[in-house]
């Protein structure tokens, strides 16, 4: 039997949209990951809860993503987890560099979905929020497929 991997989702703030696959992966795949984390590529929200949009759009769904606190990528996540998953390409590109100025890191840095971004919400109001949660659920169910082939 495979290990069950341990996966890092990445955005921007980690306010948005990384705190929703966070979210989702623990509410209804939690079996599937040994460790589910979410952070982000800067550092401008540290400490901080998922935004009350995003926090309001998880509860509407049934799971509660209020505990999550903000935090930056860190070198040592390059070496904990199998899988970091970028929401958009400039958090790819960025976590991308960081990853090839470590050497020798062990995760494999994605993109999220297959091709193209997770809209980052963060200004598009209540249907921006809701809109993000459909795409990252959408796309939990290709991210889970793509892993069992590995």
């Amino acid at each position: 039997m495979k290990d069950k991997p341990k996966v890092l989702f990445v955005c921007l703030g980690n306010i948005c949209r990384s705190p929703m696959a966070h979210g989702i992966a623990e509410a209804n795949y939690a079996d599937r990951f040994s460790i589910i984390d979410s952070a982000g590529t800067s550092g401008y929200h540290i400490g901080e809860p998922p935004d009350r949009g995003m926090q309001k759009t998880a509860r509407g769904h049934g799971f509660d993503i209020s505990n999550q606190q903000s935090r930056q990528v860190e070198d040592a996540d390059f070496y904990e987890f199998d899988y970091i998953f970028a929401m958009d390409g400039s958090n790819l590109e960025s976590l991308q560099s960081k990853h090839f100025k470590l050497g020798n890191a062990t995760a494999l840095v994605e993109r999220y979905l297959d091709e193209g971004d997770v809209p980052d919400p963060y200004y598009g109001g209540q249907d921006g929020f809701e809109r993000c949660y459909k795409i990252i659920e959408d796309g939990m169910t290709a991210l889970l497929e793509r892993l069992d082939k590995k």
